[in-house]
């Protein structure tokens, strides 16, 4: 069976072939093409050397949807609510990013004022319909949305998550009245409370249908017209994949999937190494993704959002994104001081050395006049680069400005986006309470191993991992993944041995839709993986925490100790006198995939046979430059040790060792750094 996993990628699309009858890789990596995602798949098949005809299984991560929510490439949607509730979602939750900031304006909303409307119909908490709804207001918006063009349109009435019948109905006389629209019902996308919440990511998936069913379409075709036959999986973000016809309803569900299939590759690389606590250090071109797994399990929220205010209520890596990217841009703020992103160069025009017409310092331009990076080995040689333009923009508009040397200028940039990146680390572990020194740092995407080591003596992690493909660890992810749905519901009740029935209930028939749904994906009963989630809280409390329970529930008291003993690791206490109350109920069903199991590498020659030469490198702990060793990775068999200060090299990124550190090559080919 030949495999192929893909990651399209702000900045780079990346590409991993595995043939298990041969034990072979094939790696690849090309710019993207933002216009046309599907031709940057073709172009790194094609560099890769391989024959899509005899592909058996496709798998890939995008960032379509996640760049087309930041970019507002959007179509025009139209928005049904209950009769008082049209403007819920510009209202939001009442909060913003920067609490304190009265000038911040929120993001304006995905759906203009004029453009959401009303119709009368009301349903009360439990359940019962108060006011049926009004036909014929159903009739007059429809044929507003038509004659304004509106093809696209999210429905999202009162209390719909309990009883979904009058949302239906919308649904049906739109189909009637315009049946080239798409509509978007919340109770079958997030059938939760909280208007906002629902609404936002109703109206959030419906907006990316279009968009993703585009470029999925085109995909499809692209690699059909070359002979595979097979399923195109794309990831999502709570870390499964979805055939096209899933994905095509639940749109949304892609957004954040890129990033997911890094932190997946991640807690593998970390597993294969012997560490059941990984922090996921993923920094591309243009930001960097950091996750966390402890003990062996991913953490994930069901709460996130691409504009702060917008929520997207679909499970996902618990993942912080910081604009710390190898094009990131430095610059000089007003107040005077140096400063490194959140802009990005991208892949185009990318950094000055790029020659593309990049004409800002950048992360990239740093390293390559610190000598961490031989501009004349960019993508294995196949990518024209030079250090002159790099030079040329930090001295005129970092270096000059500050009265810094070029030297010095280059540093600081290196300093200040390693101190991004810490803040970064900071916020999936100590801000959670996780200790950094319980953990290995798995570094991976083009720029990832490059500043890792850094990263990791700053934050006092102990442990580095650099898997043998990190530029397409991404492209790994997505080989290493079941296909997956997920199913949440609303139930709300004290945690007693009088529900526990009711909840056996809801889980029984969330499980059978979520089973029906991997039946239609062509997935066995054997292979199916069902789990099962309580989200708990103490009464009163706001928030709550997520607790696994298995079925048949025998009893409560069990987990209620689980809630108990998981409170007290986030937050410190915990109180087995309170009342504790149920909030949700989640059924995860995974439909498993036979995964790659890929071969040991050799123990051959000495570190030695590996260098290709020395060249002078600057770090900034002892502040000069030092004749530096460079490796070729492909030469360091099993078992090979490597002292600091050292520069490792291959086709997909650089791997920096500083001084005082030392790397070892695992058996299947990681990199371990001691720092």
């Amino acid at each position: 069976m030949t495999r192929s996993g893909v990651d399209i990628g702000g900045t780079f699309t990346d590409v991993i072939i595995f043939d298990e009858e041969t034990r072979t890789i094939e790696v690849a990596k090309t710019p993207s093409t933002p216009e046309n995602p599907a031709q940057g798949v073709i172009n790194g098949l094609t560099k890769a050397e391989t024959n899509i005809e005899d592909l058996d299984f496709f798998s890939h991560g995008s960032t379509v949807g996640t760049n087309a929510l930041i970019e507002r490439e959007l179509p025009r949607i139209g928005l049904i609510t209950t009769n008082g509730f049209r403007d819920v979602h510009e209202i939001r939750d009442g909060t913003k990013a920067a609490i304190w900031d009265a000038y911040e304006d929120v993001a304006d909303p995905y759906v203009q004022r004029r453009d959401r409307l009303e119709v009368r119909e009301r349903i009360d908490y439990k359940g019962n319909i108060v006011t049926p709804l009004n036909e014929d207001d159903v009739r007059d918006v429809t044929h507003i949305f038509k004659k304004r063009g509106i093809d696209t349109i999210a429905v999202s009435l009162v209390n719909a998550y309990v009883n979904g019948d009058n949302e239906q109905r919308v649904a049906d006389i739109v189909a009637e009245e315009y049946p080239e629209a798409f509509v978007c019902q919340s109770h079958e996308i997030l059938p939760e409370m909280f208007e906002h919440e629902r609404t936002s990511t109703t109206v959030i998936n419906a907006a990316l249908v279009p968009v993703v069913r585009e470029y999925l379409t085109d995909l499809s075709n692209q690699l059909s017209k070359r002979g595979y036959d097979g399923d195109v999986l794309a990831m999502h973000s709570g870390g499964g994949v979805m055939t096209t016809d899933a994905i095509a309803f639940y749109a949304a569900r892609i957004a954040n999937s890129g990033p997911t299939a890094g932190a997946i590759a991640g807690q593998y690389i970390a597993e294969q190494c012997g560490f059941e606590n990984a922090i996921g250090f993923d920094m591309g071109g243009t930001s960097a993704d950091v996750s966390l797994t402890y003990q062996s399990e991913i953490e994930m929220t069901d709460e996130w959002a691409v504009e702060y205010g917008y929520p997207i209520m679909f499970p996902s890596t618990d993942l912080e994104t910081i604009g710390a990217g190898g094009g990131s841009v430095a610059w000089i703020d007003e107040g005077g001081s140096l400063r490194v992103g959140p802009k990005s160069q991208g892949a185009d025009p990318g950094p000055a050395c790029y020659l593309r017409g990049g004409d800002k310092p950048t992360t990239t331009d740093a390293n390559v006049v610190l000598g961490w990076v031989d501009p004349d080995a960019f993508l294995g040689g196949d990518m024209e680069a030079t250090a002159d333009p790099a030079k040329r923009v930090i001295e005129r508009d970092i270096a000059d400005p500050l009265g810094l040397s070029l030297v010095d200028a280059a540093s600081a940039i290196e300093q200040i986006a390693v101190a991004n990146m810490c803040n970064a680390v900071r916020l999936v572990s100590t801000s959670k309470g996780y200790d950094p020194r319980d953990f290995a740092l798995v570094a991976f995407g083009g720029a990832g191993p490059m500043h890792a080591a850094h990263v990791a003596r700053e934050m006092n992690i102990p442990t580095v991992i650099v898997p043998p493909y990190p530029g397409i660890n991404s492209a790994l992810g997505c080989l290493l993944v079941d296909v997956e749905h997920d199913l949440s519901k609303t139930f709300i009740a004290e945690a007693t041995e009088e529900i526990v029935d009711d909840v056996e209930d809801n889980f029984s028939e969330m499980e059978t839709e979520i089973i029906e749904r991997l039946h239609e994906e062509g997935i066995s009963d054997e292979d199916i993986r069902i789990d099962y989630t309580i989200q708990m809280r103490y009464a009163g409390q706001w928030r709550s925490l997520k607790v696994p329970c298995s079925r048949p529930i025998a009893e409560m008291d069990s987990i209620r100790q689980r809630f108990h003993d998981e409170h007290e690791r986030v937050y410190a206490y915990s109180d087995t006198e309170q009342t504790v109350e149920i909030y949700s109920l989640r059924v995860t069903g995974r439909g498993v995939v036979d995964k790659p199991s890929f071969p040991e590498i050799e123990s051959r020659g000495t570190s030695e046979d590996a260098a290709t030469g020395t060249r002078e490198a600057y770090f900034e702990e002892v502040g000069e430059f030092i004749e530096t060793t460079v490796y070729d990775r492909r030469r360091l068999g099993a078992g090979t040790t490597i002292s600091g200060p050292a520069i490792v090299e291959q086709m997909d990124s650089t791997v920096i060792v500083p001084p005082a550190a030392e790397a070892e090559v695992e058996q299947t080919g990681n990199l371990i750094i001691t720092v």
